[in-house]
């Protein structure tokens, strides 16, 4: 019995030297054109440019991000919130070519940064931001019912909390 027949060998030899080529070329393909989006997720301290129309302190506002993959989920917090506060997630969005799109509903509470009330009304919020580098972000935040879109920088809380324990020393 022959079972190393001349056809088969070939066959098979054809069959293999495709799938190895086959693996090589997505492989290469994946490694040059598939990468990760860059991690963003933490929380970030927004300081606004200006404050919003009709709040008083509405400066400062801390931004809790969770990210998988392009995906976020997001809060928006008062800046003295602790960081063991557990908000549940308001905004939603999506990280695409460095440009981090949420939207969702947010209590006027926490915008202008006053004690929330029984029945804090949500506004409907979009916060656009672009990534500059790992320490920062330029944004804009457009809130349902005020006309013109605020402008914000976002840094890391533990980048800023580093700062601030090099400056005190």
């Amino acid at each position: 019995m022959n079972h190393f027949n001349f056809k088969s060998l070939v066959f098979y030899g054809v069959a293999i030297s495709s799938v190895l080529v086959l693996f090589k070329t997505v492989s290469v393909y994946g490694e040059n054109n598939l990468k990760a989006p860059p991690p963003v997720n933490g929380r970030y301290r927004l300081t606004l440019a200006e404050n919003l129309p009709n709040c008083e302190k509405s400066d400062t506002l801390t931004l809790n991000i969770e990210q998988s993959g392009i995906y976020l989920n997001a809060s928006v917090l008062p800046a003295n919130a602790n960081a063991d506060t557990d908000e549940k997630h308001s905004l939603a969005g999506i990280f695409r070519n460095q440009q981090l799109n949420l939207s969702g509903k947010v209590g006027k509470s926490i915008l202008c940064n006053i004690p929330r009330p029984q029945n804090d009304p949500l506004k409907s919020v979009t916060i656009q931001m672009q990534l500059v580098d790992k320490a920062s972000m330029t944004g804009q935040l457009t809130v349902n019912g005020i006309p013109q879109t605020l402008k914000f920088t976002a840094v890391p809380q533990k980048a800023q909390e580093k700062s601030q324990k090099l400056n005190s020393h």
